[in-house]
């Protein structure tokens, strides 16, 4: 039973905070009601702003704005315009970085325990670079967007409303070189950058038109430059991508190698094997995996289509690779109909949205009975629930690593391997 309160949107509080929670914020609670608030760490007393306070509400959200107790983890945020009544996209920069490793890692296993009742410890590895770079400079993708005054900056955290910037930390150097934030655009346009880790020449698209920086305007062409090379080394193997530059890619400079070498580890050994590689993208994973399989076969599936002209590109000289453009699901579920051949797996590489595969693609995966899963997660919750619908169709968890490739920011990226 929730108590009667009076408090108000705009009203501050004062905390005693909880345990982290899945989403960037951590729990307290206020006359027995339930309060998510961001920008603070476990065991703070703090002053904080109601962001969301309905009386008929489940709970409440809160942003920390005065901190009476500190954390021996907060730090000086790294990015002080992604504090509270700021950007998104920057909500742990007052947290140190092996503490940010310590949230993600808890968030993981505190979803693992309570959607899949798997209660082992995560790894939590650091991308390559991170520490000296003190967890900034790794966003080789940025997305902007312009104020009223042509001024670029981001939206405020579950708001619409658009905040000037100066910089972008998390942006890697290349990207700042581009002086992005120092000319007035057209008011409400949407920026993108795309500074590849390879050393390709950055692209910049204003409303998805590719933007020539030197000229001030969009590039007319019908030619203009709208993707970039992306390169991915795995040992003394290098592996080449063109990939559109509003298309998908992992945006930490080193995601890509790091996410490759975690896939090819977790399979082991598939030299001819018949390889399923789900929500395939570009091909990151299609590439390396078709080297892998040697007289094997890698069967892509993808449903964007952008991203299926690019892998198409990508896999040219691939012949062992074989592309299926379509939602993933009704893929899977068509080739099991009566009237066409059941497609067969030795094993299955997915890398699903934030929202999972669910239990469509989890079923028609386990139909296939692959020996092997490797399972490429960005939402600890979608990657639980997964985990335990695979569970209940007869395949276990044999590893579960994770991988902090969004310092900064709550995000985590991990990679489950099960076998039947």
């Amino acid at each position: 039973m929730v108590t009667e309160t009076t408090e108000a949107v705009g009203a501050v509080v004062e905390l005693e905070v909880g345990p982290v929670a899945h989403g960037g914020h951590c729990v307290a609670r206020h006359q027995g009601r339930v309060v998510f608030v961001r920008h603070t760490l476990p065991g703070e007393r703090v002053r904080a702003r109601l962001t969301d306070a309905g009386e008929t509400a489940k709970f409440w959200r809160a942003d920390a704005v005065e901190v009476l107790d500190a954390s021996a983890d907060r730090v000086a945020s790294a990015w002080p315009q992604a504090g509270a009544g700021g950007v998104g996209g920057g909500e742990l920069a007052h947290v140190a970085l092996p503490a940010q490793r310590a949230w993600k890692q808890a968030v993981l296993e505190e979803q693992l325990r309570r959607l899949a009742r798997d209660e082992r410890s995560v790894p939590m590895h650091a991308a390559p670079g991170d520490d000296e770079r003190g967890g900034l400079h790794w966003r080789t993708r940025i997305d902007l967007v312009a104020d009223a005054e042509g001024r670029a900056g981001m939206r405020g955290h579950r708001s619409h409303e658009v905040h000037a910037l100066t910089a972008m930390p998390l942006a890697t150097e290349r990207i700042e070189a581009l002086g992005l934030f120092d000319r007035r655009w057209t008011a409400g346009a949407r920026i993108e950058a795309v500074a590849p880790a390879g050393g390709d020449t950055p692209v910049v698209l204003l409303d998805g038109a590719p933007f020539d920086l030197s000229r001030g305007r969009v590039d007319p062409r019908p030619n203009a430059r709208a993707a970039v090379r992306e390169e991915v080394r795995r040992g003394d193997v290098g592996y080449a991508y063109r990939v559109a530059a509003a298309g998908f890619w992992q945006v930490h400079r080193q995601a890509p190698g790091v996410l490759v070498d975690a896939v090819l580890t977790g399979l082991g050994d598939v030299t001819g094997a018949t390889v399923l590689d789900l929500y395939a993208g570009a091909g990151l994973f299609t590439l390396p995996l078709a080297d892998a399989v040697a007289d094997g076969e890698v069967v892509s599936v993808e449903g964007d289509a952008r991203a299926v002209r690019d892998a198409r590109r990508n896999v040219h000289d691939r012949p062992n690779v074989e592309l299926h453009a379509g939602d993933v699901a009704r893929v899977l579920v068509g080739t099991q109909d009566a009237d066409s051949d059941v497609v067969h797996a030795d094993a299955v590489v997915l890398d699903p949205p934030r929202t999972g595969a669910g239990r469509r693609v989890v079923d028609a995966i386990t139909a296939l009975r692959p020996e092997r899963v490797v399972y490429v997660a960005c939402d600890p919750a979608a990657l639980a629930r997964d985990v335990a619908l695979f569970g209940g169709a007869g395949y276990g968890l044999v590893d579960l690593q994770g991988y902090d490739l969004f310092p900064m920011t709550h995000h985590v990226e991990a990679v489950a391997v099960l076998s039947r």
